[in-house]
């Protein structure tokens, strides 16, 4: 009489990993160096061709004199876009992130890399945009870009950019990304003042680069 076959036994799944996938730096001295990307709420990374089209906007604008640019990232998640930006040659950037896990990745890569112009601050953007308004100086305290890369769906960008406004350089740009175009005839009226030099769209993201109305590249 021949048995029955017991079934075989599934292996037991494996526990999720805390790093779903990575995204890499475009150009400069880190190049192909890979980003993990922490598994947060609301943290979507800037695609790769995304950043090599906006860093190649930038780097046109200001005839690529990135060592005179210094640079505030908000919402930085992995901090692409930041690193990115020091990859190239920014004297100094400030990635600002709420997460902590995500906050301890960002440190991990930023000793990883040697980065001493990146510093990391952990907390609301809104608050640290705030607190670093209350310290300023003078022009030297301003930032000639400034990341704004919120998570969709919740309104930030019209809280966000008025407060930015008053840490950017006069000549400065903003990038900006969102769930909708901003870019036509009819500006929303937070934008009122501003101006979209450039802007394009990958899939569902919209991005944007904004600099003051009558303003002209930065002269670094």
């Amino acid at each position: 009489m021949t048995m029955p076959k017991q079934p075989s036994k599934k292996p037991a799944p494996k526990p999720r990993p805390a790093l779903a996938h990575q995204v890499r730096i475009i150009g400069g001295d880190w190049k192909r160096t890979p980003l993990p990307v922490v598994e947060s709420a609301g943290l979507r990374p800037t695609p790769d061709r995304v950043r090599e089209t906006v860093f190649n906007w930038i780097t046109h604008l200001i005839d690529g004199h990135w060592s005179g640019i210094t640079c505030l990232d908000l919402f930085a998640g992995t901090g692409a876009l930041g690193l990115e930006a020091a990859s190239r040659g920014a004297a100094r950037v400030t990635l600002v992130e709420e997460s902590p896990a995500v906050v301890r990745q960002l440190e991990a890569t930023r000793d990883k890399l040697n980065a001493s112009q990146v510093s990391i601050v952990r907390g609301d953007a809104r608050a640290v945009v705030q607190g670093l308004q209350r310290r300023l100086t003078g022009p030297a305290d301003r930032y000639n870009l400034i990341f704004l890369d919120p998570p969709f769906h919740a309104d930030w960008l019209p809280a966000m950019l008025p407060l930015c406004a008053a840490l950017l350089d006069e000549r400065g740009f903003i990038y900006i990304e969102s769930e909708k175009s901003i870019d036509g005839a009819a500006l929303p009226e937070w934008l009122q003042g501003w101006e979209v030099v450039r802007a394009d769209q990958a899939g569902m993201v919209f991005f944007h680069l904004l600099q003051r109305q009558n303003s002209h590249a930065i002269d670094a």
